[in-house]
């Protein structure tokens, strides 16, 4: 997702653009420009592909444009390849306005033929450049006015900043289906995608609905309807430390992340217990609700649908309730089998996934009741959704997730419990053995993670493979779909996940002499099985990394003391089956982080991958 922030005050805006646009980095760009005003420069804008870098030496570090009102953009390319041209700011024919924008214009092959049929000249591939044409051509000395016909005709998503030399005392933004906050500061304002962009400078924002319209001014901002009549919006105050998204002494956002799980698990399970029980305060199911249940929905993209693959097995095994996990992307165009007996949970990072919240919506059409696991306070799918459970995993910067997985995988096992006790399937003994192995996992992730050391000189064998696989069973498949994506989005290595069953239909025809296989035996009803399977590769000339629990390890090492079918062991401390993937997990975590790190990957911004996906 592409990164927007706005300033207008007394200070040169350059220089805080090109600080608020470094803290958005972590959401992937291609990109990067700025759009400055002064009475002296005019509208001076200014952008370049490649790293924010680049475009900080075209502008002296901001020293070189000068201004106190100005737009700055990274740009994550849908309309367009990456180039200078094509980057943000883009600027109407007579350069007068300058637009910024998150989202997709669906219809701006349309609009763009009627402005050219009028004379205009376009000179980039892009939809946002018909934006800022549309603006002019409307323009008649009123620019909040023409944004509101601008908006009348444009279809899809956005999140806009826009400035017009005309009228440089203010900023506009607009939004629809594109996250977008203001930020309102001591004798100056601020708009931005996200607010780590403008966290050093203020903790008062306000979140925009779809619709919303803002005119920033130094010392005041109004917010208006799409009718362009003045409303009230209720601030929010930011609570976390500026820390928690800097790297504080680590290589990567990454590697800090993955080690602040054990807080992360913490702060979310523990305040969600009391007195032997799962309370969930902001979820209002009742027991006839959950009894009247026909199936439940867990639907999500990436990591969070891999969350979804954990939670069917825990759900259908304690609650026995039919679990169908969707792909977000699929939901709404499969003709889903929802009504008002289905619970549909959604879960997503960033609370602002395009689609997600459009699977959502689909569902609340179809009469379902939504339930959303989310990071983020007051994002979109946080606001609409029925229920909400929040990961309060902290910011997460690093573009592959590790603790906010592993806050949902902890969120859905409360949920999982909170069900069960709701519609009486699970017995109190084995109720309470969960609940107290999910106060236990902070302890065990740590304990993990003082063994990393171990994962990093796995690491260091086979990071040059440029083929691995990853098989279990049940809960250990389900785990392995999370452990190959991390592979393969940080470190490039071609990674796949397979049932371990499936090796024989079809999967085994590619392992050769020297094929990875990372080997998930945690799962102790099926360890036999899954050392069946191991044999089978390890025949055919894999080399095999097996993660097991550490009892399973001693009997594992006793049994192959001279045939041995596994290489190498990863070991995790033991736990109830259905917690084992919130452990498993970690190390897969670690051993794609090295992997990653001897390959020389830029691990925090993977290519081509972006934080957070808000359009389609």
């Amino acid at each position: 997702m592409c990164g927007i922030i706005g300033y207008i005050g007394e200070e040169e805006a350059a220089p805080i653009l090109l600080d608020g646009l470094s803290k958005l980095e972590y959401r992937g760009y291609d990109s990067a420009g700025v759009a400055v005003y002064s009475k002296d420069q005019g509208l001076n804008v200014v952008k370049a592909k490649g790293r924010l870098e680049v475009l900080s030496r075209l502008v002296d570090g901001g020293k070189s444009v000068h201004g106190t009102v100005g737009l700055g953009h990274t740009r994550w390319a849908t309309h367009g390849q990456p180039s200078d041209i094509n980057s943000h700011p883009h600027v109407s024919h007579s350069g007068k306005i300058a637009v910024v924008h998150n989202g997709i214009i669906e219809n701006y092959v349309k609009l763009k033929q009627f402005l050219i049929s009028k004379g205009v000249a376009f000179v980039s591939e892009t939809d946002t450049e018909v934006v800022a044409q549309m603006l002019e051509y409307y323009y008649e000395g009123d620019i909040l006015a023409s944004v509101a016909k601008v908006l009348a005709r444009i279809e899809g998503s956005y999140a806009f900043g826009i400035i017009c030399s005309d009228c440089p005392n203010q900023l506009i933004a607009a939004r629809k289906d594109s996250p977008l906050i203001l930020g309102f500061g001591k004798d100056c304002n601020f708009l931005a995608s996200d607010v780590t962009a403008i966290l050093k400078h203020t903790r008062d924002v306000c979140y925009l609905a779809d619709g919303d319209i803002a005119v920033l001014k130094q010392d005041q901002v109004t917010i208006y309807n799409v009718d362009l009549e003045p409303i009230e919006k209720p601030h929010s105050h930011v609570d976390w430390e500026i820390s928690a998204a800097e790297k504080g002494g680590y290589e990567h956002f990454m590697f800090k992340e993955i080690m602040e799980q054990p807080k992360a698990v913490r702060d979310t399970v523990s305040p969600r217990i009391r007195d032997g029980k799962v309370v969930l305060d902001s979820v209002n199911l009742t027991a006839d609700y959950v009894q009247n249940l026909k199936r439940l929905y867990i639907v999500a993209c990436g990591s969070s649908y891999h969350v979804g693959i954990v939670a069917k097995y825990t759900i259908e095994r304690l609650v026995r309730l039919p679990v169908e996990v969707a792909l977000a992307s699929e939901f709404r165009y499969c003709n889903p089998l929802v009504d008002e007996n289905t619970l549909v949970v959604v879960v997503s990072q960033s609370g602002e996934t395009a689609d997600t919240r459009d699977a959502m919506r689909e569902a609340k059409r179809l009469g379902a009741r939504t339930l959303a696991v989310v990071n983020v306070v007051g994002s979109t799918i946080a606001k609409e959704a029925d229920d909400v459970i929040y990961t309060w995993a902290g910011p997460e910067i690093a573009v592959a997730t590790t603790k906010a997985y592993s806050a949902q995988l902890a969120v859905m096992d409360l949920l999982t419990l909170y069900l069960g006790d709701l519609k009486g399937t699970l017995p109190a003994p084995e109720y309470d053995a969960i609940l107290g192995g999910l106060q236990k996992l902070p302890e065990q992730i740590e304990e993990i993670l003082s063994r990393k050391e171990d994962i990093q000189y796995y690491a260091s064998l086979y990071f040059n493979n440029q083929s691995v696989f990853f098989i279990g069973r049940n809960l250990d498949y389900a785990i392995g779909l999370e452990g190959s994506l991390k592979l393969k989005e940080i470190s490039y290595v071609h990674s796949e996940a397979y049932a371990a069953g499936e090796l024989k239909h079809g999967t085994i025809s590619l392992i050769e002499n020297g094929t990875l296989v990372v080997a998930l035996a945690t799962y102790g009803t099926l360890f036999d099985k899954l050392m069946s399977n191991v044999v089978e590769v390890k025949t055919r000339g894999a080399s095999v990394l097996a993660l097991t629990t550490d009892s399973r390890r001693v009997q594992l090492e006793k049994e192959t003391a001279n045939i041995r079918p596994v290489d190498h062991i990863i070991s995790i401390p033991d736990a109830h089956e259905i917690l084992l993937p919130s452990l498993a997990v970690v190390p897969l975590q670690l051993f794609s982080y090295y992997v990653a790190l001897l390959r020389g990957c830029d691990i925090d911004k993977p290519r081509n991958l972006a934080k957070s996906v808000t359009v389609e």
